[in-house]
């Protein structure tokens, strides 16, 4: 503890713009990739406001389970698929991938091509099955 003590008054211009960067690249993550719900926000989602599931996941991927009802379409093939999601363009959208990371992607590209209501689960697929949520085969 005392060595990082030390550290940081010696290097308090290097500690100080480490900490800005950090901060910048959080804030510019959480904005460029939409909302973000948990899991118990997603089923009141998918329960109360009939919110479509989107799977981004590859198909080996979502073969291992997905959740009931979702529309699965791998992030590699979004760009040729969104047709295929224009009636939904004002209905809410969960975007699920497998730890919540790419599919940040997704709801840019989905807000880009002009869809109102995405979100993105915490944690993807992997919360989803820590919290003991049902998966279909």
């Amino acid at each position: 503890m005392e060595q990082l003590i030390e550290f940081v008054t010696n290097n308090y211009p290097l500690v100080i713009a480490f900490i800005l960067a950090l901060g910048m690249l959080l804030f510019s993550e959480s904005k460029k990739a939409g909302a973000s719900v948990s899991t118990t926000e997603a089923v009141q989602l998918i329960n109360k406001q009939d919110a479509l599931v989107l799977d981004i996941r590859s198909k080996k991927e979502w073969e291992t389970g997905a959740i009931t009802n979702s529309t699965h379409i791998p992030l590699v093939d979004l760009d040729k698929r969104l047709t295929e999601l224009d009636k939904y363009k004002t209905t809410d959208i969960v975007v699920v991938c497998n730890m919540g990371q790419s599919s940040g992607t997704a709801c840019k590209k989905l807000m880009a091509a002009g869809f109102e209501k995405i979100t993105r689960l915490k944690g993807g697929i992997v919360e989803w099955k820590a919290q003991s949520l049902p998966l279909v085969k």
